[in-house]
This record gives C-alpha cells, sequence and structure tokens, in this order.
C-alpha cells in the first residue's frame, strides 16, 4: 500500500472518529501527531493525512455542499458516517488538490468505501465523486 493510500486511511480514521464522537477534528489530529511522532516510519503517511484533515477543515462548507448537491435523494445526515469521511476526502482531493488525478482520488475513496462500508457504498461514492469530478470539469 502507497504511503498516501496509508494517509487516506488515517484521514478517514480521524475524520470518522471526530464525526461519531462529535469531538472536534483538531483534538484528534494532536492525539494523532504526538503518536507520529513516536513513529518516524509512518511519517510519510502522517503529512498527507494530516493535509487531507486540514483541508477537509478549512473547506467543509463548500466540501459538503458540493457532496449534497451530487448525492441525489441523500442527506448527509442520512449517510453513514464511513461514507461521509469518504466523500469529504474524495472532494477535497478533486477540488483542492491538484496534484492528485481525479481518477486516482476516486478510485481510492471507492477501494476504502470497498472495504470498510457496505455493500452499495462503492458505488455510491463512486457515483458522487464522478458527478462531482464532471462538474468541476465542466467549469474549466
Amino acid at each position: 500500500m502507497s504511503a498516501r493510500s496509508k494517509a487516506r486511511k488515517r484521514a478517514l480514521d480521524l475524520l470518522y472518529a471526530a464525526d461519531v464522537r462529535q469531538t472536534p477534528v483538531a483534538e484528534l489530529l494532536s492525539a494523532e501527531a504526538a503518536r507520529a511522532a513516536g513513529e518516524p516510519a509512518r511519517e510519510a503517511s502522517w503529512l498527507y493525512a494530516r493535509d487531507i484533515v486540514d483541508g477537509v477543515g478549512d473547506h467543509a462548507a463548500e466540501i459538503d455542499g458540493l457532496i449534497s448537491g451530487n448525492a441525489q435523494g441523500w442527506t448527509l445526515a442520512r449517510m453513514p458516517a464511513v461514507d461521509r469521511a469518504l466523500l469529504r476526502i474524495g472532494v477535497w482531493e478533486l477540488v483542492f488538490n491538484d496534484e492528485i488525478p481525479a481518477g486516482v482520488a476516486i478510485d481510492e475513496a471507492v477501494e476504502l468505501a470497498k472495504e470498510l462500508s457496505t455493500d452499495d457504498s462503492a458505488g455510491f461514492v463512486h457515483g458522487v465523486l464522478a458527478a462531482v469530478a464532471r462538474e468541476r470539469t465542466a467549469q474549466a
């Protein structure tokens, strides 16, 4: 597994935990930073995970708006917490991280959905992220 794939998983864990526990993500980031400092081998994945979580936090309203606007028939509150976190990561990568090709952002989110969420989640995540990617391409 690549460092960026590991970072996405770490970011997912942090965003999911903050959502489910109703805890500010900054608190969890602080604890994770301390843990990462003690494990130099995980530094590469930690740096990108922090970028993702910070980026999702910095652009939360716009990201949630894009998800809501492209999740036909689903509100954010109705989505499983794992799917919500995956979509936030995927949208951040699609819209705010020019280093990640759209296909990679979508594929990585779909793979995590297959591994960690419901049977229908991978298709749902793919559909929402593909719609966001098409929307972004049309605007460019």
